[in-house]
């Protein structure tokens, strides 16, 4: 069975705090730039977003889309997020959640439904006072064949898991439906292995994905699915994890992987932070709970397991290209060297994960390949990102 590439998790220009330059047209071109297969639409329910993909992509029986106006590779699935602050239990909660739909009647009833319930016009990613356990029993209702899935679980604003605002389990937000739920999405700042450490995620799915809010940042994560290019195929594919595998960031890249406090440069590691009771030794403020002390706080292993989802930690190629030549990221130099190898080689995926190191470094040249090698190997330093700052790697 063939292996596709699922990056299901961004937004477009509707949202806040995204490019105006995430269009469907745009994000198939760098879809296929970075190898992957089938790629979300995002914020399908924003009115105005959701009638350019009625004009613009094209349904097949597969329940995936296809861009009518030019030869992409990458196919789209309908794919959006939801924001939910409410309250149960006593607490304010703020989880995101990532739904899908296998075609386009079923996502106009869904935002249909929203919109009785709430602005889905303010923002590509709404803002609603809904409980996620009604969010979901509605897309199930409309569409047994939507795939639901909890957003970056570990963040610590914004996520079911997540220390300020979220839940210690699964069940405790979504209850008796939480049957419905087969996949959760690890984020920038874990990776399977972290989320090992809790076997109550035993029986849950691993995936990543970009949460692109520009073009060069999909694919920055994605999903491997043992599945054919095929919607239903791959909601199959994805409730069994011996079929999936994901290409994740070092978790201490993303921006929430220590303790820290932003404000005066601290970043901590938890055992750091419990030495210090969780305040910030600079100005006295509580620190703001990382990712991996979160996990470690609801841990039930000291060790990772050892039926851990396997997955791959990459560093997306023009973070590479940019240390090699020591210039900016989104420098005219990096932008070049990167769509020459992406012309020689066809996807920055390939070229990470598969390419042959000789065939790189004929190509691209010798700092590239040992790049790329040490980066497989793991072979890098890292400066742990903390309180919304990305984390850096080095690989040269």
């Amino acid at each position: 069975m063939s292996e596709t590439v699922l990056d299901i998790h961004l937004h477009s220009k509707y949202s806040r705090a995204t490019s105006k330059s995430m269009n469907l047209a745009t994000i198939a071109e760098y879809a296929d730039k970075k190898g992957v297969d089938i790629v979300g639409t995002g914020d399908f329910q924003h009115p105005q977003y959701f009638e350019e993909i009625r004009s613009n992509l094209e349904e097949d029986e597969r329940g995936l889309f296809k861009f009518k106006h030019k030869n992409f590779k990458s196919r789209f699935i309908l794919s959006t997020e939801i924001s939910s602050i409410y309250k149960k239990n006593g607490k304010v909660r703020k989880i995101h959640n990532i739904i899908t739909f296998s075609n386009l009647k079923s996502a106009e009833n869904f935002s249909t439904k929203l919109n009785l319930l709430g602005n889905i016009k303010s923002d590509g990613r709404p803002i609603l006072g809904i409980d996620p356990k009604m969010i979901l029993t509605i897309a199930v209702e409309i569409d047994p064949f939507s795939i639901f899935i909890p957003a970056h679980i570990w963040t610590p604003w914004f996520s079911i898991l997540g220390k300020n605002s979220g839940f210690d389990t699964i069940y405790e937000c979504f209850e008796e439906m939480t049957d419905y739920i087969f996949a959760l999405e690890t984020g920038l700042s874990s990776d399977p292995e972290m989320n090992s450490l809790c076997s109550f995620l035993d029986d849950f799915t691993l995936v990543s994905n970009s949460d692109a809010h520009s073009p060069d940042k999909i694919g920055r994560e994605v999903t491997i699915v043992d599945s054919p290019l095929d919607y239903f195929s791959i909601r199959e594919a994805l409730k069994d994890k011996r079929r999936v595998k994901t290409v994740e960031f070092y978790p201490q890249e993303g921006k929430y992987y220590n303790d820290g406090h932003r404000a005066c440069d601290v970043s901590l590691s938890p055992e750091e932070a419990e030495n210090c009771n969780n305040i910030c030794p600079i100005c006295g403020k509580k620190l703001t709970f990382g990712v991996l002390h979160r996990v470690y706080d609801l841990a039930t292993r000291k060790y990772p397991s050892d039926k851990c989802q396997r997955f791959y930690k990459l560093v997306p190629l023009q973070e590479i290209l940019s240390q090699i030549l020591s210039v900016n990221v989104k420098s005219l130099k990096v932008s070049e060297f990167y769509n020459r190898l992406i012309d020689e080689f066809g996807s920055e995926i390939n070229i990470l994960k598969d390419l042959a190191l000789k065939d790189l470094e004929s190509f691209g040249g010798e700092k590239v390949a040992f790049a790329v090698k040490s980066v497989r190997e793991g072979r890098v330093s890292i400066n742990a990102g903390f309180d919304g700052k990305f984390g850096v790697v080095s690989v040269m």
